[in-house]
């Protein structure tokens, strides 16, 4: 079998490799248009998944979908002044309606907007604009919409799936009666982040609160899931934020409540989006290519049939056939194993490295001599491309859903170790500027400086003033744990929980 590795590897250029990872499974590519991205085929399957699957969660926490507009007049947002000035800076703004040709034969914008809109760089305004015309008493609360769209947020440096310009995700906005049903809102949806990531994603996160600076612009309060990626590096994975009564004030969204009085709603919002297939990328590919986890798979199982006769062609294909149909009415994760047999007419070492490279959990070669022997060559995702076992043709469908779930369950056990042991508990400033400023190849092969420093710290600019010269920034406090009080190691406040610190995409 030929050498098809990613060149460069981890350890030789961590970013570029992650950009030919992204090629060489098919992913995405650049588009025309600078910091934008055309997601292929291969990537929108991918995030179809999620989508499903997150779909479904939020439906079972009652939330229902719905669509707002693209764009955001100016004014709703000036409602609402620390939310402006936080995505001042990475607004798209449309202020013409018309193009015309000039004698020059140029096209001119004419036609001038009254008011300039923006390009919904998030949507709390407009949607907090049409909860104020829908929800006029207690009865009407919660409120719990969800809506699948497109963002624009310009953006300087980008990079395929972590940071475009434009990019895809999901918004919930909810609107509650009293704090307490807001919070609690809040905190459930964090939970079915997490929940995702961990057992869809096979991506091991921390939950918890942000500090002050790192809040959504408006936001009381701001939840994240950070997980680690394999240079160390924290992604943030999904954001959940207790909005206060902030937006409901701006949009004057009232209700009756049942005393009779005129209150304001309580609201949240939270998110995740594309950067999702990056985090998959960043946490479980490795110097080969793309590896799936199970559950977010399109493809689970994919039959290559070998043969060189018609003869042996029809025997084997109609072999493919049966399992694709036994493969189909066994279950992983409560859904029918997506299986699919690849007939193209190309070299038997190109079309497996090509899923190699996509990331396919199992790849199983069916040829002549499998069918005499009554067995199936099988190759998992998780192991070295050579590793081979062979399973009786008769047991495959039957032992699919175990291999599956051994695979899903084994990565993310590897990504779990591979957090821990790039895991410190540090005491002191001077622990933190030697621990991220290591730039040792760790065991794992992955050259990086650091990785998560748990750290009693304040909640207080002077904090992110002495770690912004290190490039690192306060993630979250982790809510999993014991309390552990100490003294914060920059201006010697007590402190109830340690807070964990790394440098970030």
């Amino acid at each position: 079998m030929p050498d098809h590795a990613i060149s460069p590897t981890r350890a030789e250029d961590y970013p570029e490799w992650y950009q030919q990872v992204v090629k060489a499974a098919d992913l995405a590519e650049q588009s025309p248009v600078r910091g934008c991205m055309v997601i292929k085929p291969n990537g929108y399957a991918v995030w179809e998944r999620m989508q499903a699957i997150l779909d479904r969660m939020f439906k079972d926490t009652g939330h229902q979908n719905a669509y707002f507009p693209l764009f955001i007049p100016l004014s709703y947002l000036e409602k609402e002044a620390q939310h402006v000035e936080g995505f001042a800076k990475e607004c798209a703004v449309v202020t013409h309606h018309r193009l015309e040709l000039s004698p020059e034969g140029k096209l001119v914008p004419t036609g001038k907007l009254e008011e300039p809109l923006i390009v919904r760089p998030t949507s709390e305004t407009i949607i907090g604009a049409m909860f104020a015309r829908w929800i006029q008493s207690w009865r009407d609360l919660p409120l719990l919409i969800n809506q699948w769209a497109n963002v624009v947020r310009w953006e300087m440096r980008p990079r395929l799936f972590l940071r475009t310009t434009e990019f895809l995700w999901q918004e919930g906005h909810t609107a509650h009666a009293t704090r307490e049903e807001a919070v609690e809102e809040t905190l459930r949806m964090l939970d079915v982040y997490a929940t995702f990531a961990e057992r869809d994603l096979a991506m091991p996160v921390i939950r918890g609160p942000k500090p002050a600076a790192e809040r959504f612009p408006g936001a009381v309060d701001t939840f994240s899931i950070e997980a680690m990626m394999q240079d160390g590096k924290a992604l943030q994975a999904g954001t959940s934020h207790f909005l206060g009564q902030n937006f409901a004030r701006a949009q004057e969204m009232k209700f009756a409540s049942q005393s009779g009085t005129e209150e304001y709603c309580w609201t949240t919002s939270w998110g995740v989006s594309t950067r999702l297939i990056g985090a998959v990328i960043m946490t479980h590919a490795d110097d080969d290519g793309l590896v799936l986890p199970p559950r977010i798979a399109p493809t689970q199982v994919v039959l290559l049939p070998i043969h060189r006769t018609p003869e042996e062609k029809e025997s084997v294909l109609a072999c493919c056939r049966s399992l694709e149909a036994e493969l189909a009415a066994a279950r992983f994760g409560g859904e029918p194993i997506r299986a699919r047999t690849d007939t193209r007419e190309i070299r038997g070492g190109d079309k497996t490295w090509q899923y190699i490279k996509q990331g396919v959990p199992l790849r199983v070669e069916i040829g002549p001599r499998d069918l005499a022997a009554g067995s199936v060559s099988l190759t998992r995702r998780d192991r070295p491309p050579k590793e081979r076992t062979s399973l009786p043709i008769a047991r495959f469908a039957a032992e699919a859903p175990r291999l599956l779930e051994e695979i899903q369950q084994g990565l993310f056990d590897r990504a779990r170790a591979f957090r821990d042991r790039r895991s410190v508990r540090l005491a002191s400033l001077d622990a933190v500027r030697e621990f991220f400023s290591s730039g040792d190849a760790s065991q794992d092969g992955v050259t990086a400086g650091g990785g998560f420093a748990h750290v009693h710290v304040a909640d207080d600019p002077a904090v992110a003033a002495a770690l912004d010269p290190l490039k690192i920034t306060v993630r979250c406090i982790p809510m999993e744990g014991p309390d552990e009080p100490g003294r914060c190691v920059v201006t010697g406040q007590e402190v109830a929980r340690p807070s964990v610190l790394a440098k970030s995409y």
